[in-house]
């Protein structure tokens, strides 16, 4: 049935009016897509761990609501990598309902997801997730506390202060100077306005 639609487009494109040919050439380019995706759908459900990782990046140049339940389900894989790359793909694509599903892997068994998870949601600049995010600031696991600082400074939630103040007193020299550029710019919406009304 789909090839069938898909000759009659293809006899559109020699359409006299232009009108048609350009819908004719749109709808084509939107059922070819629309293909691929379930190509991509069905490799991340059978597919080999490296199969799935691609697949996960690919869906992150796909514009289309279709592809949220797939990359969410993707966050229960059993593989950290392909856990790592369906919150990698979320986080950029900043859909505010993925976020709980998101959040619940800060508390991932694996690192790497923890750091994803912590990165992924500054993509979100949404005040909600500063205690999340200021939970994580006393592990013991350095990347993730930078991953932290990186997306409270993205989030630019003034209360985060009090926790960022803290760890300019960390003894890791890189979690100090992630601590201070994220100082410079919580509340820095804020404070321009002040200085704007004055």
């Amino acid at each position: 049935m789909l090839e069938k639609r898909k000759a009659a487009l293809i006899q559109a494109l020699s359409d006299t009016d232009r009108n048609v040919r350009e819908a004719a050439a749109a709808a084509l380019e939107n059922l070819e897509s629309l293909q691929s995706l379930d190509g991509i759908f069905q490799v991340l459900k059978s597919g080999g761990r490296d199969q799935q990782v691609r697949a996960i990046y690919a869906l992150a140049q796909v514009e289309s609501p279709k592809v949220f339940s797939p990359l969410v389900a993707a966050l229960n894989a059993k593989e950290a990598d392909v856990r790592g790359a369906a919150l990698q793909v979320l986080g950029k694509k900043k859909n505010v309902k993925t976020l709980k599903y998101m959040v619940k892997l800060l508390k991932d068994s694996h690192p790497a997801v923890r750091v994803h998870a912590a990165e992924a949601l500054g993509n979100f600049t949404d005040r909600r997730l500063t205690p999340f995010l200021t939970a994580l600031l006393q592990d013991p696991d350095e990347e993730l506390v930078k991953s932290a600082v990186r997306s409270l400074a993205a989030i630019a939630d003034p209360a985060a202060e009090r926790d960022l103040l803290v760890l300019l007193k960390d003894q890791r020299p890189s979690v100090r100077c992630a601590a201070a550029e994220a100082l410079g710019v919580l509340g820095a919406d804020e404070a321009a306005n002040a200085g704007t009304s004055s």
